[in-house]
């Protein structure tokens, strides 16, 4: 799919259609009639657009899935993405997807498991109860640090997607793929802001909000759903007590056991009442001026990366179904990286 791929590719590239066409001596009109497939261009032109872009003439020629549906959320009324990003991301999912479902078309049957239906809880208003709710749905224990959530969900049949976006403006959206819940990340993120966007896009996807078309209290009711997910009110006060009065070294310890930036620590602290709201202020205009999150190591052991595709991918050539080319292919990686999923192909025991 020539439109699909060129699209993507400069998009990808951060290149407007204008910038496009003055490379390859061609008009603004006419890339737009390429990507929507109203016209083909011929082979010096594709060649022109190939070197434009930074890429290859078989770049274009990937096949795409053409048995996808796709249903993408809207972007947030408040989002600052520009159009261009907008696309960039919802193209780059497409894109991902069509290698993803490509292989287990390959593997033969459907290895996925049956995801949970989406939009099926309801809220109560009570952040809390509704996280524990989320949990239960997910049949995941009450209370306690939950570790690799991006493993956990892609063994529920909620598919994690990562996008390269250098812009800290997105952190993450949702949609469904043939029937199946997908949300994308933000790959540049830390990890425990990964973790808190997962559940909060989760929030999302499996809440009933068809009440309320306030976007901005949406917002903040998944979010605090998010917080209240990764520890509970339950955990917090077992953690940390009924009451505090200053931010000590165990909050950090607390931090690291439940996989949680010291920010939400803080602020599911003061939601549950253990600290008053003149200590949480105090604590994040400090915070501020010393830098503190930007400095902030990492509280989460096995960092949060998606990894079924690679996981299926592998499968599909230790049964021999593909050879090392199609390999990379699928992975949107080098030859020479996919090669050495070859060596050393059984485990020594």
């Amino acid at each position: 799919m020539f439109d699909k791929n060129l699209k993507y590719y400069r998009l990808n590239k951060k290149m407007t259609k204008k910038a496009l066409a003055a490379a390859c001596d061609v008009t603004p009109m006419a890339i737009s009639n390429y990507e929507s497939g109203k016209r083909k261009p011929d082979m010096d032109t594709i060649k022109k657009l190939a070197s434009a872009l930074g890429v290859s003439t078989i770049d274009f020629l990937q096949i795409r899935n053409k048995n996808l549906q796709f249903n993408h959320c809207e972007f947030r009324k408040k989002a600052t993405l520009s159009k261009e990003d907008q696309d960039f991301i919802r193209e780059s999912v497409e894109e991902y997807f069509s290698r993803f479902f490509n292989t287990i078309e390959i593997l033969g049957g459907n290895p996925l498991p049956m995801p949970p239906k989406c939009h099926e809880i309801k809220r109560s208003g009570n952040y809390d109860y509704d996280a524990k709710r989320l949990r239960e749905y997910l049949e995941l224990q009450k209370d306690g640090p939950i570790e690799e959530v991006v493993c956990i969900l892609e063994n529920k049949g909620i598919l994690i997607v990562e996008i390269n976006f250098d812009n800290d403006s997105f952190d993450g959206m949702n949609g469904t793929v043939n029937g199946y819940p997908y949300i994308v990340i933000n790959k540049n993120m830390r990890p425990e802001r990964k973790r808190t966007t997962i559940i909060h896009e989760l929030a999302h996807l499996l809440f009933d909000w068809s009440d309320s078309s306030d976007d901005t209290k949406n917002e903040k009711e998944a979010t605090a759903i998010a917080g209240a997910f990764l520890i509970s009110n339950n955990d917090i006060i077992r953690e940390l007590g009924i009451k505090r009065y200053s931010i000590t070294y165990d909050f950090e310890m607390v931090c690291n056991e439940y996989g949680i930036s010291m920010y939400l620590l803080v602020k599911r602290a003061s939601q549950a009442g253990i600290i008053n709201s003149g200590l949480e202020t105090k604590f994040f205009i400090r915070a501020k001026k010393i830098k503190y999150f930007e400095k902030e190591k990492s509280r989460v052991e096995k960092a949060e990366i998606p990894l079924l595709l690679k996981q299926l991918v592998l499968r599909a050539i230790y049964v021999e179904k593909i050879n090392v080319q199609k390999a990379a292919e699928l992975l949107n990686i080098s030859v020479t990286e996919a090669s050495k999923y070859y060596e050393n192909m059984e485990v020594s025991v």
